[in-house]
């Protein structure tokens, strides 16, 4: 259980600076497009980023550095949803909140508001009775049409999301960070039910569909986080992810995996992780106002006087 901890605070860490790195990489990338091209460069009609200027934001070296840390968060929250139950290993990763907040502070600019750091205090008091109530993590089985099921469920929600998140514009960043934190979460309950890991089997592994859905959730995701940290809020689009990767792995945990708490402290964790999303919800709430994505447009050049 320690070792299960550890590995999920580290990869919460490592999650919560990528986070603030990409968005520094992001918002770089639409200054200088804005200062290219003018106020609608890099968007669409409908007022999101395009598919250029993501792409371009994606090779910012902030970015890129930001990216690499997902990876190795990537890595220690697999581990973690392996070791520990899925309620408890997801909302510790999700408190990366808390990290981004604090750094988009000083990389960022960004002044929170006091409802946002209530709202921040009382998801870690959440984290503190979840850690206290969990037990042991349930199986890593699932009958495999619930594998095809995670695989589909995934791909339509990051497919159609991402579509909708486009049309919707500079209004879609909540959406898109609710949608990206369902593909890392889909990506989490992948992990734990994964087939051909222990012991190791190539040929099993590669014809799980959970595998394919690990891919979806992830790529998907980033790509989809990525959009959210363009046109909104770095701290209500990672709030927003932090439900979406909280509440339905720690269900699918408890429902399908057998993850359970210990005796007598059921309440204890039902109450921790429902303070957790709200708290997070509060988060998102509060601070969708506090820095926008949209770079400010670019003054126009003054015309040559005549001769």
């Amino acid at each position: 259980m320690l070792i299960g901890l550890v590995t999920a605070v580290a990869a919460s860490a490592c999650y919560g600076t990528g986070s603030v790195l990409q968005a520094v990489g992001s918002r770089r990338s639409a200054r200088e497009e804005a200062a290219r091209g003018g106020a609608s460069a890099g968007t669409t009609a409908h007022g999101g980023p395009s598919l250029a200027s993501t792409a371009k934001a994606a090779v910012t070296w902030e970015f890129i550095l930001g990216t690499v840390l997902d990876f190795i968060g990537f890595g220690l929250g697999a581990l973690a949803a392996r070791m520990l139950p899925l309620f408890l290993s997801q909302t510790i990763i999700s408190a990366n909140l808390v990290i981004t907040a604090v750094l988009s502070i000083k990389l960022l600019g960004i002044r929170l508001k006091q409802l946002e750091w209530a709202s921040i205090g009382v998801l870690c008091s959440a984290l503190v009775l979840l850690a206290v109530s969990a037990g042991p993590e349930g199986g890593h089985h699932a009958a495999m049409a619930f594998h095809w099921w995670l695989l589909a469920i995934t791909t339509v929600l990051l497919a159609g999301g991402g579509l909708l998140v486009r049309r919707m514009g500079a209004n879609g960043a909540i959406v898109a960070g609710l949608l990206s934190g369902l593909g890392f979460g889909a990506l989490g309950v992948g992990v734990r039910i994964l087939n051909g890991v222990e012991p190791f089997d190539l040929g099993l592994l590669l014809s799980d569909p959970a595998l394919y859905a690990i891919l979806v959730g992830g790529i998907g995701g980033m790509y989809v986080h990525t959009v959210a940290l363009q046109i909104g809020s770095v701290n209500g689009a990672t709030a927003a992810l932090v439900v979406g990767e909280t509440v339905l792995p720690g269900a699918v945990g408890v429902i399908w995996l057998g993850d359970s708490s210990k005796a007598g402290l059921g309440w204890l964790g039902v109450l921790g992780f429902l303070i957790a999303v709200v708290a997070a919800v509060g988060v998102a709430y509060f601070g969708q106002d506090t820095h926008g994505g949209q770079p400010e447009p670019a003054p126009a050049e003054p015309e040559l006087a005549e001769r």
